[in-house]
């Protein structure tokens, strides 16, 4: 697996992915409807890959496909990760966790060592997922409009020194 910045030719090869990532994580959170129709060319439209910031870090494997994406911005004093999505046909494969271990370099280099992240209430997979690699919820909700679908989302936050503790 390669790791390297997304650039604007990227777009509708992650905006499949990401699409799809969506339909199969978020079925039964969200409203079947509002999953199918769902436009990949509205998500490519919405990326800005070659902005300094935020910045999108892709995981593409040995034949040039893109099995994954993350998003990460800094805001002194805090590193947020905006969105980490992996193609639903490559879970558990250790993709995800690439691109976590990817985005605290970012940080870490960056010497940013709060972090924050949100996730959707009830996405208990991408919460085990996080927990798992060392993110905490801290209670704090919010109600987001995201891509025209109302969702509650958690806050987790991690920690991190220039070791990587």
């Amino acid at each position: 697996m390669k790791l390297r910045r997304a650039v604007s030719a990227d777009a509708l090869q992650i905006a499949d992915m990401h699409v799809r990532s969506w339909q199969r994580g978020y079925a039964g959170l969200l409203p079947r409807g509002f999953l199918d129709r769902l436009d990949i060319g509205e998500f490519a439209a919405s990326y800005t890959f070659d902005s300094d910031e935020p910045v999108t870090v892709v995981a593409q494997d040995h034949d040039g496909a893109i099995r994954g994406f993350v998003t990460t911005a800094i805001r002194p004093p805090i590193g947020r990760v905006m969105a980490l999505y992996v193609d639903p046909d490559h879970w558990r494969e250790g993709i995800g966790g690439v691109l976590i271990n990817a985005a605290l370099d970012r940080f870490r280099a960056a010497d940013i060592h709060q972090l924050e992240l949100w996730v959707m209430i009830g996405n208990e997979r991408a919460q085990a997922f996080y927990r798992s690699h060392g993110w905490q919820p801290d209670g704090t909700q919010q109600r987001e409009t995201v891509r025209g679908a109302v969702v509650d989302e958690l806050r987790f936050h991690r920690e991190i020194g220039r070791e990587g503790m």
